[in-house]
């Protein structure tokens, strides 16, 4: 087992951090960051630690992890439109999951924070000119300039703003009214009422008024979570300036909290035993996912399990899988006995977008709705078969009407992913796609070995 010395939120400077942009400036990287250490914390201690412990439901299967947003949110869309949109959607599917899977769903955004994305080169060409890869609007803008692409230390403050605002408005939408689940019917939109994935949300729509009907009708009390409901942030936490600038020790318990987000994951490129990133996330109390891939390798996953989790505290991992629908059942298993052997308390997720990528013969970088679900389905088989638990999935997914996806109900084909394309990344799941996966998902809760 790898020992290391005490940690502090500078001890990663010691280690190799990849991923990292090349700031013109480390004056203005310092000036920044000092300005995030001294703003309002975006989330609190005793907010992540209720996610722990939802989470360690979830890891023996009394509860189950519906996580999804964007790949990488823009400050454009932070509007309110947009920011409802996403909720509503995860609101409907968290519906679904839970009165046809009969267990609670967790709810956790890719949202308020997830403005950095790693990349495979750090340059690009565009129109026959070398520039700077887009990493996010957290570093730079997608516009195919120069200067747009020239990372700047200035937009993590902007980040933190962006992130503040969505968030505000999270709160007040999911407490103040808008999550209560005697509106189901209110969330459904006009592009997905006048079909027949629309009929059979609102079949189980009446079947969750009926249920709310009866309750009443026997005189008991009516909880405030029917009304109100729990709703966790999560991002990459990859731009290590500015996870270090919002970590802040709790008052309370002398714990370290990254205060930027609920959950933080690390991701495949960042992965690596001795990374600065795994450094980093060792310290901090929040639960951490880890994305696991074709490329891991099982005994440094379990050194960075002991290294991140010593304690093994339950509902503090979260191991998210993205192999693609081809690999997944020749390399999952080998990997969830030999972490089950090693005692390992974690929630297994799946990821079945990043595996799944592709070109369109168009030249759109797209996905399949069908391999999608092609991998989720083989990640519950696969679970059901070792005794297992298959703890949640991680989609990419936005609440508009995009066709960034081929397949699904839609039949979105290659020549219909130009009418809405409108990510700055990799492409997303639109909001009927999603709900369409949230029937599919609650069968295999439902399905016996």
């Amino acid at each position: 087992m790898t020992i290391r010395k005490e940690w502090t939120p500078s001890t990663w400077q010691n280690y190799e951090a990849k991923q990292q942009p090349k700031w013109p400036s480390k004056a203005a990287v310092e000036k920044v960051t000092k300005k995030l250490s001294t703003l309002p914390t975006l989330i609190f201690a005793g907010e992540v630690e209720e996610l722990k412990k939802q989470m360690a439901l979830a890891e023996q299967g009394k509860a189950f992890l519906l996580q999804g947003g964007d790949c990488a949110e823009d400050f454009s869309a932070c509007n309110s439109i947009a920011i409802r949109e996403s909720l509503k959607t995860i609101l409907q599917m968290s519906a679904v999951l839970t009165f046809t899977g009969h267990k609670p769903v967790i709810k956790v955004g890719r949202i308020a924070g997830q403005y950095a994305k790693p990349r495979s080169s750090d340059t690009e060409m565009v129109n026959g000119v070398e520039m700077p890869s887009y990493r996010g609007d957290n570093v730079n803008s997608p516009e195919p300039t120069l200067e747009a692409r020239t990372p700047d230390p200035e937009r993590m403050l902007q980040g933190y703003f962006h992130s503040a605002a969505t968030l505000n408005l999270v709160r007040a939408f999911v407490h103040g009214g808008f999550a209560d689940i005697h509106k189901i019917h209110c969330w459904n939109r006009e592009f997905i009422a006048n079909t027949a994935l629309g009929e059979k949300y609102e079949e189980l729509a009446k079947s969750i008024d009926q249920s709310l009907a009866f309750i009443k009708s026997c005189g008991l009390s009516e909880s405030s979570k029917l009304s109100e409901v729990d709703f966790f942030t999560s991002h990459e936490a990859l731009l290590l300036d500015y996870e270090k600038a919002m970590t802040r020790k709790d008052s309370l318990s002398g714990k370290y909290y990254d205060c930027s987000a609920h959950m933080l994951w690390i991701g495949d490129r960042t992965r690596s035993l001795d990374s600065a990133h795994v450094e980093f996330l060792r310290g901090i109390n929040n639960p951490i996912g880890i994305k696991v891939g074709p490329t891991t390798v099982v005994s440094d996953l379990l050194e960075i399990l002991n290294l991140i989790n010593p304690n093994n505290e339950r509902g503090r991992i979260n191991l998210i899988t993205r192999f693609g629908f081809d690999k997944i059942d020749d390399m999952l298993p080998k990997i969830v006995e030999e972490v089950t052997a090693a005692g390992q308390n974690v929630l297994w997720s799946c990821d079945p977008m990043h595996g799944n990528t592709f070109t369109s013969s168009n030249n759109f970088k797209t996905r399949s709705f069908e391999s999608i679900l092609s991998e989720i389905t083989s990640f519950f088989n696969i679970h059901h078969k070792l005794g297992t638990v298959p703890g949640g999935v991680h989609f990419e997914m936005t609440g508009l009407d995009v066709t960034e996806i081929k397949g699904g109900a839609q039949q979105i084909e290659d020549i219909d992913l130009e009418k809405c394309y409108l990510t700055n990344c990799d492409p997303r799941l639109n909001g009927k796609q999603s709900l369409e996966m949230s029937f599919a998902i609650s069968a295999l809760l439902n399905k016996k070995d």
